[in-house]
Order: C-alpha cells, then sequence, then structure tokens
C-alpha cells in the first residue's frame, strides 16, 4: 500500500495523521510492502512528520479565502501552483490512497488527488470544519469526524464518525510510568499546563504571574513553546529552590507529551482538535482557554467537553482568575474523580483503526 497524508498548518492536524499512518501499517498482513509520503507546505508539520520517520515534500499553499480582493487573488495563484506541485508528485509516488486531515495546506493536495483519480479520505479533527475541510470533502469519496454533533455540517451519505485518532503511544502510558520518568513526586498533584506545540503566550503570562502560587498548590509541568521559553527560564532560575524544583519547563515536547499528561491530575490548554481525542485518552480533566483567532473554531471544541462533564471553560480574557480556578479543582478529590470519569467516556480507542480500515477500502476499491 502506498499512502499520502496531508494536512498542516499545526499538531492538530499532523498528529492524527500520523496516528493514522501507524494504524495502517499495524493492519496490513504480514510482508506487504507500505511506503508514506507526506505533502504539505512546510512550516511546524515538517519537524514532527521528520520526527516520525516518514519522507516529505512541500507545495505551495495559502488560505482558500482573504480579506482582500488582491490577497484572495495572490492566494488563488499559489494554490494553483500548489496543485501543479502536487500533481507531479503525486504521478511519482503512484498512492493507493489519500488521507488529509484538513488544514488550508491539504487543498491542493486534495485537487491534485481528484484529477489524477486516487481516492482520497478526510478527517474533520475540530467539531466545526473550516472552508478547507469543507471544500475537501466536497471532492473526498469517505469523510471522517470526530464526534456526531459534526455530521450538519458534512456531506451526508459519505460521512462516518469515527473519533479522534490518538498516536499509540498515548494507549501505552501511565499515570506512575509518567511520574517516574519525568522526576515527579508520586504523591503531589500535577498540573500540566500547556498552549499547544507552539505555545499560547497568553496562557504563558497568566502562568508566570500566578507561578508561586501554583506552585505551593501542585507540581507544574509548563510546556510553553519555543518563542516564550528563555524568559520563562529566566522566572524559572529567580524561584526559590523549593520552588524551582517543582516547576518543570519544556519548550516542546514530543515522546514526553503523553507520559506528561499521564502523570497529570488537571490540565489547562487551549482548545484545538488534539484535546478532543488526547484529553480523553488519558481520562484528564482540564481547564480550557479557547484560542481567541479568527473562525473561533476551538470554541465548540471547548463547549462539547464542557458539556460532556470532563472541562470547565475559562475565556482568555479572564486568565486573571486562573489561580482560584486551579485551586478550587485541585482541592475537589470528588470533581476531579467526576471529570476523568466524564473525559473516559469521550475516548475512542480504536478511532485510528477505523481511519486506517477505510482508507485500506478505498485503496482497494472497496468502498461503497
Amino acid at each position: 500500500m502506498r499512502l499520502v497524508l496531508s494536512g498542516g498548518g499545526t499538531g492538530g492536524h499532523v498528529y492524527p495523521a500520523l496516528a493514522v499512518a501507524q494504524a495502517v501499517r499495524r493492519g496490513l498482513p504480514a510482508g506487504e510492502p507500505f511506503d508514506v509520503l507526506y505533502v504539505g507546505a512546510g512550516g511546524q508539520e515538517s519537524d514532527i512528520v521528520k520526527r516520525a520517520g516518514f519522507p516529505m515534500r512541500e507545495v505551495s499553499a495559502a488560505p482558500i479565502r482573504g480579506r482582500m480582493p488582491w490577497e484572495m487573488a495572490a492566494n488563488g495563484g499559489k494554490i494553483a501552483v500548489g496543485v501543479q506541485q502536487a500533481r507531479g508528485i503525486l504521478g511519482e509516488f503512484h498512492p493507493s490512497v489519500v488521507f488529509s486531515t484538513g488544514g488550508y495546506a491539504s487543498f491542493p493536495v486534495a485537487l491534485a488527488a481528484r484529477s489524477r483519480g486516487v481516492p482520497l479520505a478526510v478527517y474533520l479533527p475540530d467539531l466545526n470544519p473550516g472552508w478547507a475541510v469543507r471544500a475537501i470533502a466536497r471532492l473526498a469519496q469517505r469523510v471522517c469526524a470526530t464526534a456526531i454533533e459534526s455530521l450538519r455540517s458534512l456531506p451526508s451519505g459519505k460521512t462516518v464518525v469515527t473519533g479522534y485518532p490518538v498516536r499509540e503511544e498515548f494507549w501505552n502510558v501511565n499515570r506512575a510510568m509518567g511520574r517516574e520518568r519525568l522526576g515527579l513526586s508520586p504523591e503531589e498533584k500535577v498540573l500540566f499546563v500547556t498552549g499547544a506545540s507552539s505555545g499560547a503566550h497568553s496562557i504563558n503570562q497568566a502562568v508566570a504571574a500566578e507561578l508561586s502560587g501554583l506552585l505551593q498548590l501542585c507540581e507544574v509541568i509548563h510546556l510553553s513553546g519555543r518563542a516564550d521559553e528563555q524568559w520563562l527560564l529566566e522566572i524559572r532560575d529567580g524561584l526559590p529552590n523549593e520552588l524551582r524544583s517543582r516547576y518543570h519547563l519544556h519548550g516542546y515536547m514530543h515522546e514526553e507529551l503523553p507520559l506528561a499528561m499521564a502523570a497529570a491530575d488537571l490540565a489547562v490548554t487551549r482548545a484545538g482538535a488534539s484535546t478532543l481525542g488526547e484529553l480523553p485518552a488519558m481520562a484528564l480533566p482540564a481547564i480550557l482557554v479557547p484560542g481567541t483567532f479568527a473562525g473561533a473554531h476551538q470554541r465548540p471544541n471547548a463547549r462539547y467537553l464542557a458539556k460532556a462533564g470532563a472541562a470547565v471553560v475559562l475565556e482568555n480574557d479572564d486568565l486573571d482568575h486562573l489561580l482560584p480556578i486551579v485551586g478550587e479543582l485541585l482541592n475537589d478529590d470528588e470533581r476531579l474523580r467526576s471529570m476523568r470519569e466524564a473525559s473516559r467516556r469521550l475516548a475512542r480507542p480504536n478511532a485510528a483503526a477505523r481511519i486506517a480500515q477505510i482508507l485500506s477500502e478505498l485503496a482497494r476499491g472497496q468502498a461503497a
């Protein structure tokens, strides 16, 4: 089987594609060849794909829409170039199937797949599809979604709810393993803070402002992103010794991320697509701070987890209330237990395998 993966912009698009590729490999008959190529626009996903051991080719891409007519025209030109580049790549690679996880970087690849007659499946990580996923869904033979709430926005007849495909590593770790590997106390409460793989400056600022208070409550694992790592290191170095050892700052995590989430009692995080799969996989209660970027696509994700009882929502403008909310939750073991159970009920351990089966059927021409 020859599989092309495409999706770009953030880890929320890349990691599901890699999880599905892992599942496809596991599901193939012994001895069947398996070749994977990731096609995207470069940037943040390049390092993630490289770490996974897959080759990557880059194509020109741009958002489907723009704010000004000349911006839309320029974007259209970049997409047209990207389509020709993707057609050439697909012609060289001869994929059995293309799997897209959205993001504007995947749109030229989807158009190229359609023009070359290569079967195409798309997965929607967020609850609400963006413009790129809406467009790709019209071209695809099969559409996969995280939750039933997405169905009203996607084409009927070819959409299936699979859940969010989480990397295999998330199912192979536990609390004790995470705490041992990361040097955390077995008994202390642990808070995991992240603004996703690239960090979130407003969350980092809020943590820095209340760091001493947070560290008196619990140990803190802080995934800050590279951009804010240096000034946070300076703050850490200025802490008293007894607090400094309780603050575990990381500019970036890859292999350590599942361990950190397994070790934690509570998370503070944005509400990107990955939270829909990774928090439930770890049964990790969360304080969700939806991003304020254009499209507000994180807000439905946050509402979904909060409605299920797995999270509480804290608006970005209310981050000055972070410390009392963290303290309230960490000191309420019964509420944390209830949130853990609610989160666990949302987990879909077979999501990657279900999507892998769909891709295999498409590749063999068996899909309806």
